[in-house]
């Protein structure tokens, strides 16, 4: 089922996912995950990817419009051996060629900084397709409660996690180029009140991750 947005372009919505083979860590250290951030900013685009390109800026506050975006990113968070993006798509092909960007280019990446060869990932990514708007919203919250899915964790600890879309939408600034957060925007009226649904009944979801 496709969801439209507030101009009633139809739009599909995926669950991505994927870990690392073997269930092997895909991050070792913060280089690594700014270099996957990275990519998924510089990957997301139907021009060829120029091979000398460097970290994402994150002063910038708005994605660039002369970009051809295959997706569009609503949420991420990266774990240390897995992903988790929440991406809208009006062609599956264009969703299929981001991902192959991305599951390449950082495979080359961390590949080379490692010395090592072969895959990196699980198989092919995991891809499920989001039936309806409540179950959108309800995803970007387990989305962004991953890093703290442990029991024992704090808010605390969830409000440094730099390494998810988060931050941005509760009201500080991470990675504003990277994500576009104009339909779960429709739905909340500001970060206080989308980081009051992330925390709603914490305990509790906590218990169901």
């Amino acid at each position: 089922m496709d969801i439209k947005n507030s101009d009633h372009e139809v739009k599909f919505y995926y669950h991505i996912y994927n870990r690392g083979v073997e269930k092997r860590k895909i991050y070792m250290d913060k280089n690594d995950y700014y270099r996957f951030i990275h990519d998924l900013y510089e990957f997301n685009d139907s021009a060829p990817t120029n091979p000398n390109h460097s970290r994402i800026d994150r002063s910038r506050t708005s994605i660039n419009s002369k970009r051809d975006c295959l997706v569009e990113i609503i949420c991420f968070c990266l774990m240390p051996n897995h992903y988790h993006l929440l991406l809208s798509a009006n062609d599956k092909n264009n969703l299929t060629q981001f991902m192959r960007k991305i599951g390449t280019g950082y495979t080359n990446y961390f590949n080379k900084r490692y010395d090592r060869t072969g895959h990196l990932f699980q198989g092919k990514y995991k891809s499920v397709l989001i039936e309806n708007d409540e179950y959108l919203i309800h995803l970007s919250r387990y989305i962004h409660l991953n890093p703290i899915k442990n029991k024992g964790a704090s808010i605390k600890q969830l409000n440094k996690y730099k390494y998810s879309s988060y931050l941005d939408y509760t009201g500080k600034i991470n990675f504003p180029s990277l994500i576009s957060k104009e339909f779960l925007e429709n739905y909340f009226q500001d970060a206080k009140d989308y980081k009051k649904f992330i925390l709603t009944e914490f305990d509790q979801e906590l218990e169901s991750l």
